[in-house]
């Protein structure tokens, strides 16, 4: 089994995966020596904090052992994806490859012979899905929730569509701006098909509308609004531009929030003053690190039943 994206899975295997990310979370001792004996490769075309330390950290806490390797510094940008992936996997047990390109990792799983995990990539990210979820499983009791989410139509908000909706979530979604590379409308179709989904039109929410929305929800989630690959790079100047003039009504700020008893959610890393403001990230500050922490719990759940079901 892989996994490239959430909503490849069951709404069971997710649910499976909270449950078991709960349990690890709440007695890690009781998992210390489940992969004793077991390898994970780490393999990152894109930077990451999160993730690398989610998995690698992760790992050593159930037992096992990793090894991370840049993309630059591997044989993968020389050689066939095919004939690598095949040489990675007789040395270790799972892949974890966090890619600029999905196409990539759906030839690395096609070819090899151990589990490939999606660390992220241009169309999803399911490891911060899985953390997201656990967050809101912790926050609100349950995942019927009422979730905003004010950003990019991207990786993370396809995450998002892909999976909450279909375990009895409501995914409210405001996306002025398209990541084109991003779109699925397979994934789409499917989470408007449980009636949960709702894509709102940004003409029609101006700055009382928004607030009065974010006052109906139990968390709005926001998101980078520039890709993180692209969010220093002269050449994407012109694109940071636009996207910053379309976005920058729908920031979440102080005013945006005030008197409204909503958690906020941010997968980070944050840019303070841009897609929402340094006050809101401190007075939420202990949610964001809670959803960031939680991609560790996440993680180990998810290397367990890979590897390791009888545990689960």
């Amino acid at each position: 089994m892989h996994l490239l994206s959430l909503h490849d899975l069951s709404p069971e295997q997710i649910t499976g995966m909270i449950k078991t990310a709960l349990a690890v979370k709440h007695d890690p001792g009781h998992w210390a020596r489940s992969l004793e004996g077991r390898s994970l490769y780490l393999l990152f075309e894109k930077t990451s904090t999160r993730t690398s330390l989610s998995f690698a950290l992760g790992m050593q806490e159930l037992g096992g052992r990793y090894f991370l390797q840049k993309w630059e510094d591997s044989n993968f940008p020389l050689g066939a994806i095919e004939d690598e992936v095949r040489y990675v996997a007789r040395n270790v047990d799972v892949i974890m490859a966090r890619l600029k390109h999905h196409a990539d990792l759906a030839k690395m799983a096609a070819w090899s012979p151990v589990p490939v995990i999606n660390g992220c990539c241009e169309k999803y990210h399911p490891c911060q899905g899985l953390a997201d979820l656990l967050t809101l499983r912790e926050l609100c009791g349950s995942l019927q929730v009422r979730v905003l989410y004010i950003g990019v139509l991207n990786n993370v908000f396809n995450t998002l569509a892909g999976s909450l909706p279909r375990l009895g979530g409501e995914l409210l979604a405001l996306t002025p701006v398209v990541n084109e590379p991003s779109v699925d409308k397979d994934v789409l179709a499917a989470a408007q098909a449980t009636g949960r989904l709702q894509q709102l039109n940004a003409d029609e929410f101006d700055t009382e509308a928004l607030h009065k929305l974010a006052g109906q929800v139990d968390v709005v989630y926001t998101d980078t609004w520039i890709d993180m690959e692209f969010f220093n790079n002269p050449a994407n100047a012109a694109e940071k531009d636009r996207r910053l003039r379309l976005m920058m009504p729908y920031q979440l700020n102080e005013a945006l929030l005030e008197g409204c008893a909503c958690r906020v959610m941010h997968d980070m890393p944050m840019h303070p003053g841009v897609e929402i403001t340094r006050g809101v990230i401190e007075a939420h500050i202990d949610t964001i690190l809670q959803q960031a922490e939680n991609r560790r719990h996440a993680q180990k759940a998810l290397l367990l039943h890979l590897l390791a079901p009888e545990y689960v």
